[in-house]
């Protein structure tokens, strides 16, 4: 007999069935479906990823192990193998992609705040590369022998959430998914080196944002003014305003534009950052940069604690939802952290929901016991650099 609610249907109630099913219904989802609808679809998915499960197979075993409860846990009947890898191929992406847009503007709106007081948001944009089988997944060639697809990720620093995702086969470079970005008027965009593209930097100059972006030692600078005494501990070497004097950057971007020299004292080497914020403070302009960190953090946490390096079908279309459905999944922890005023790290949460999710346990109960520190987690973080 059934006897309290699962951790598995805890974590659910967090996330607004009805908006799915709208949206399911919206792309026709559940037309002539009988049994085994897109929320089962969803349900099954996010329990084969927060059970760190490997293959379709493995989702399905672990699914039909628990039959007796598939109905409180949200799965319908008891799943098959067949019934899983169909939906995953034929029902519409777009699904699953518009409700975990939904789940990151809950998961930001509960999280909001302002670290940086700069009077708008303030993003990370990088990509990930998922490595692929060319032989299996023949639509995402990348090299000859090598096959690819990239996750290109707008991360929030500020609600720690990511916001907007672009999926590409991956030999598209990182510059041409700058123009996919929703760019907002007053909030600031932090790059990396791969996105040192100055005709696309000026774009976002015109629509009223800003920027910082890791320059390259080719880029021909023209200062006007320049500031160069600071504090030692503050790591600027010079804060200057002019114009770009290279012959093609100086067409693509012939505005003013700052540039800011920094040295980290920690891994001993010098940086240089070109924004078009022209009133921060230079020491804000690193900090910006520094917290770009968290983007590679969140790659982290996604590929080793949600499955998405081993895909549960072949065809873009399975592909594209497993991301999605990781990212819901994610998401979906954030806000329960939030909520539930857990203290530990969405990290811990994953690792303790894996071996609880079909546990009676109350969710302040599981997540509020002593927190331990976790070692392994202490270790990386130490030994990650500032670039």
């Amino acid at each position: 007999m059934h006897k309290g609610k699962y951790v598995f249907a805890q974590l659910l109630d967090f996330i607004d069935k009805d908006v799915f099913l709208r949206i399911a219904n919206k792309y026709d989802g559940n037309r002539y479906v009988k049994h085994f609808t897109c929320w089962n679809q969803l349900a099954v998915l996010m329990f084969g990823q927060l059970s760190n499960r490997e293959s379709l197979r493995d989702v399905v075993l672990a699914t039909q192990a628990h039959c007796e409860k598939a109905y409180h846990l949200g799965f319908g009947r008891a799943v098959t193998k067949n019934n899983l890898s169909k939906a995953n191929c034929s029902r519409d992406y777009r699904i699953f992609e518009e409700f975990a847009y939904r789940v990151v503007t809950k998961a930001r709106d509960c999280r909001a705040t302002e670290i940086f007081k700069l009077g708008g948001n303030v993003y990370a944009f990088d990509s990930t590369t998922i490595d692929l089988c060319l032989s299996v997944f023949e639509w995402a060639l990348f090299r000859k022998r090598k096959g690819g697809v990239k996750v290109h990720t707008l991360y929030d620093i500020e609600t720690r959430v990511p916001t907007f995702f672009h999926i590409t086969p991956a030999r598209v470079h990182d510059m041409k998914a700058m123009d996919a970005i929703p760019y907002e008027e007053n909030s600031f965009y932090i790059f990396d080196r791969g996105h040192n593209d100055f005709k696309r930097l000026h774009n976002i100059e015109s629509i009223g944002a800003y920027f910082v972006v890791r320059g390259k030692k080719k880029n021909d600078f023209k200062p006007e003014r320049w500031k160069r005494r600071f504090p030692k501990d503050s790591g600027i070497l010079s804060d200057a305003i002019g114009h770009m004097d290279g012959t093609l950057t100086g067409k693509k971007y012939p505005d003013r534009i700052r540039r800011v020299v920094y040295w980290d004292a920690e891994s001993k080497r010098r940086f240089v950052f070109f924004t078009n914020a022209l009133d921060i403070k230079p020491v804000t302009v690193s900090d910006l940069y520094k917290n770009r960190w968290q983007i590679e953090l969140f790659f982290k946490w996604l590929k080793q604690h949600l499955k998405i390096k081993k895909f549960w079908g072949e065809t873009k279309n399975a592909v594209r939802i497993q991301i999605y459905s990781a990212i819901t999944a994610y998401c979906m922890m954030a806000i329960v952290q939030k909520k539930q005023g857990v203290e530990r790290s969405i990290y811990e949460m994953l690792q303790i929901t894996s071996i609880s999710l079909t546990d009676t346990t109350a969710l302040k109960t599981l997540f509020g016991l002593s927190n331990f520190n976790n070692v392994k987690e202490q270790i990386d973080n130490s030994e990650l650099l500032l670039f």
